[in-house]
């Protein structure tokens, strides 16, 4: 393509707006311009990008016998009532009505619009497994759409539904659907990408991992632990708090006048956080107010807490805590009225300091296991940097990553409440069960950028780069350098190389800061000073790696160097 004729305008400034590396430079390089909050149009270097990127997704997804379809993005709302997510999804979720009032919704997932379509076409056993997937648009009515592409409200998106028997098959497909999303990552440039445990969300079924690309920017906190090499989502993982076994000491009721927070009794005591137990009381949608134990230097993981309760949670006032027979301020587990969680921080220590239920009093040698009949012992801590593997025993730490794909065994959550039934081998109807897997085209491309930049723009790699080749052409006035760049540019598309030729007759300093920008992999440079010694320069992208070619060898030079350059991405 000539860039003359490209519609894609390249911007010096940073955008005021933007934060993260890929939002700048995907505004800078003219690759997207914003139409509403998280609303995008892309323009067509992105388009190309985004192509390449689908291509791959759909050569991996057919190669595990997965079938593309398409569903519509708007659905009846008669469908997520079947579900019962029409009124479980909260404002996330865009509802209206059509011209006939009927109520309707624009999708942000399918998994109701799949059961719909499959439960038409299959009965029989006979027909499982089977997998549907697509490459759609979906909205999601975020409140906090930011990082340009990272976080959107319209977005395109891969998402596949597979369909079985029994939960052996499931889970065979679940693990053929990984090793496909490891080469999918892989062969768009990010290898690094990695494999964690994650939360079910509004998915629901029973196990779920995500696939986040780690990275200082990342908007979720991922706990690693570099001894196990492994991974998970700080909202399902997990720690362990070995303490040294100590007798168990009478509970003793001490005076601590006017102190309420950690910090004031850590100076008043002299003990450390971890020999005390806080309290912290929520209150649930059913408007049933619990209490939750933990250690005094460990947070409460609402994450873990909602699913465990399967309840959205919200702080107790001071009245629903006083209702319970605590004291808020210095509230104890022992004797109140309500359910009381205790985080394994708490149930695994040793004569700890509690409150009292008493203004102005904490007591000593307090053991939960000992003292609370009624303790419910769950994992409810957010785990932090140091905290210890429940693996290895070793140290744990925090990264930031940036989410590109997800997978879920969904089990029979959907199946069963829309009525999707087959009949088996004996004549019997039977549910069948789910998984689902999902990755994200748009924050894929821009996560591609956080992980492949340098100071001056992207660096694609050559499966997904917009074009394969660009051509710098040096003072086309100049005797030679339009002819040859002509020629150039004119045996490369006959051989079916993508190739951006500017031909603007810009200078130097405008043509490469731009080049720079669209981050194409290999770069051909027109000169005058090489062209008298009848070479051409060429340069590869984010490398120092730069040299000078014959004007007659160029196209053999280019055939060869990405034939090379592509095993990387096979």
């Amino acid at each position: 393509m000539r860039q003359s004729k490209l519609i894609s305008r390249k911007h010096k400034e940073k955008p005021a707006e933007a934060q993260l590396i890929s939002h700048i430079y995907l505004l800078r390089g003219g690759y997207m311009r914003p139409v509403a909050n998280g609303i995008y149009s892309l323009l067509t270097p992105a388009k190309r990008i985004q192509q390449k990127i689908e291509a791959i997704i759909r050569e991996e997804m057919n190669k595990i016998d997965g079938q593309e379809v398409q569903m519509p993005v708007v659905l009846p709302a008669e469908l997520w009532q079947e579900s019962g997510r029409w009124d479980s999804v909260q404002s996330e979720l865009l509802r209206f009505k059509d011209r006939s009032r009927h109520d309707m919704l624009l999708a942000m997932t399918h998994e109701e619009g799949v059961v719909a379509l499959a439960r038409t076409e299959v009965t029989s056993y006979k027909d499982y497994p089977f997998m549907l997937y697509q490459i759609q648009t979906k909205f999601r009515d975020e409140a906090r759409s930011r990082g340009g592409l990272i976080r959107v409200r319209e977005f395109t998106m891969k998402d596949a539904y597979s369909f079985h028997t029994s939960m052996a098959d499931l889970d065979q497909y679940y693990d053929r659907c990984a090793q496909a999303y490891h080469k999918i990552f892989s062969r768009c440039g990010v290898p690094e990408v990695v494999s964690i445990q994650s939360d079910n969300g509004m998915m629901g079924g029973k196990i779920a991992h995500e696939y986040q690309l780690l990275c200082h920017d990342g908007e979720d906190k991922v706990v690693v632990c570099p001894t196990c090499q492994t991974y998970a989502n700080s909202e399902v993982a997990s720690c362990s708090f070995p303490a040294e076994p100590e007798p168990l000491l009478p509970l003793e009721k001490i005076e601590t006048p006017n102190v309420k927070t950690i910090e004031e009794l850590e100076a008043f005591t002299k003990l450390p956080a971890t020999k005390m137990a806080k309290m912290v009381f929520y209150t649930t949608t059913a408007g049933e107010t619990i209490a939750v134990l933990v250690r005094g230097d460990v947070e409460v993981n609402e994450c873990k807490l909602q699913k465990l309760l399967r309840s959205e949670i919200s702080f107790a006032t001071d009245d629903e805590v006083v209702k319970t027979g605590a004291v808020p301020g210095f509230a104890c587990a022992i004797g109140l009225t309500c359910r009381v969680f205790v985080d394994y921080s708490v149930a695994n220590g040793y004569n700890m300091l509690c409150g009292a239920n008493q203004e102005g009093w904490h007591m000593r040698n307090f053991n939960a296991l000992r003292d609370i009949s009624q303790a419910e012992v769950v994992d409810i801590a957010t785990v932090k940097e140091g905290d210890i593997c429940p693996k290895c025993g070793k140290s744990l730490e925090l990264s930031r990553g940036i989410e590109v794909g997800n997978i879920f065994k969904l089990g029979d959550k959907y199946t069963r409440v829309m009525h999707m039934t087959y009949t088996d081998e004996k004549g019997q109807e039977q549910t069948p069960i789910m998984g689902c897997y999902g990755i994200g085209v748009g924050r894929l491309l821009a996560s591609v950028i956080e992980a492949r930049h340098d100071d001056y723009g992207p660096i694609w790699p050559l499966s997904i780069a917009p074009w394969q080749v660009q051509i710098n052409a040096m003072g086309l006035e100049k005797p030679g350098i339009r002819e040859t760049a002509e020629k150039i540019y004119a045996g490369l598309e006959a051989a079916g190389i993508e190739t951006l030729f500017d031909d603007r007759g810009l200078s130097a300093g405008v043509q490469f800061a731009e080049a720079d920008l669209m981050g194409i992999p290999l770069r051909l440079i027109v000169a005058p000073r090489a062209l008298e010694q009848g070479m051409v320069e060429y340069k590869i992208r984010g490398t120092d790696e730069k040299g000078l070619v014959p004007v007659e060898q160029v196209q053999t030079f280019v055939e060869k160097w990405l034939a090379e350059e592509m095993k990387k991405y096979i």
